[in-house]
């Protein structure tokens, strides 16, 4: 039984990570659940299979989870890896009902995305004066590719020099689950970027990574994410200050232009509408102020 058992296991994270193609760092996130979850059954119902298990059990395990005060969000993200698994143990005939079907998401508090002002963007892209030298031409770069395209943090350090192309004015971008999109960014960006690469070869950095540390190595998330700070910092009183609220700004003010949804959804890489409707809540909001500012019976 333990040998089945652990095949069932095996075979659903290869599935999580060859076709669904999932980030290391979400498998590992489920394969906790998915051991916490196991150790629930065991201490409370002596089940050691999960494929023994049903809808009640399911749901005793949230009910506990929810009484140690966790959090509506990460508990959604245990019912997402329990509805995962039994919809591929029943793809595979490991099952034969799907016990996680009637589990329900926890209702959570929705949170604008935070996002800086125009006026405090165009402030730090357009009045800082960044060094003409590597560091400096490196730091103004990473800011305005965030900006300019939305792009996310893990994104950002993949890149590659070969990814920009100053033909079409457009940037390969690697997304999650390896999907590849085509971003248009600005002419100005581009030949940022190539006053920036010349800079990189004069200091014989040989690198194919475009974005590059002092010493001359492919950057890493928490180098990235001190820069932003730092620079953010001078410029905006946002508690938060991370290379996504750059992503948020990027979006949040395509639509307060008037941008199609559609276009920002793809220009995100967001897979569904739904994941971008969130930036329209403060397009809403600003919708709002104005009428209260200026009409008669606001």
């Amino acid at each position: 039984m333990l040998g089945i058992r652990l095949l069932m296991i095996e075979s659903f994270f290869k599935y999580l990570s060859f076709e669904k193609r999932y980030s290391p760092h979400t498998i590992e996130a489920y394969r906790k659940d998915l051991e916490q979850f196991q150790e629930f059954l065991q201490s409370e119902f002596e089940i050691a299979e999960v494929a023994d298990a049903n809808h009640t059990h399911l749901r005793g395990w949230i009910v506990s989870l929810m009484e140690t005060n966790l959090s509506p969000r990460s508990a959604n993200r245990k019912i997402a890896t329990l509805k995962s698994l039994y919809k591929f143990l029943l793809s595979r005939e490991y099952v034969e009902i799907n016990p996680a079907s009637k589990l329900k998401p926890l209702k959570t508090a929705k949170n604008l995305p935070s996002f800086v002002k125009e006026e405090e963007i165009s402030t730090l892209l357009d009045k800082v004066e960044f060094r003409d030298d590597f560091t400096g031409k490196r730091d103004q770069l990473l800011l305005e590719l965030f900006y300019a395209t939305g792009m996310r943090l893990s994104e950002l350090t993949g890149l590659k020099d070969s990814d920009l192309s100053s033909h079409n004015n457009t940037l390969k971008v690697l997304g999650k689950r390896n999907k590849e999109r085509i971003i248009p960014v600005p002419k100005a960006l581009i030949l940022l970027a190539e006053r920036y690469k010349k800079l990189k070869k004069e200091e014989g950095m040989n690198s194919e990574f475009l974005i590059l540390t002092d010493g001359g190595k492919k950057v890493y998330p928490m180098f990235i994410q001190r820069k932003v700070k730092s620079y953010l910092q001078a410029f905006t009183t946002l508690s938060k200050k991370s290379p996504h609220v750059l992503r948020h700004s990027f979006a949040t003010h395509l639509l307060n232009k008037g941008a199609d949804l559609n276009a920002v959804k793809d220009l995100l890489g967001h897979t569904s509408l739904a994941a971008t409707q969130v930036y329209t809540h403060n397009s809403i909001e600003k919708l709002k102020t104005a009428f209260d500012q200026a009409h008669p019976k606001a």
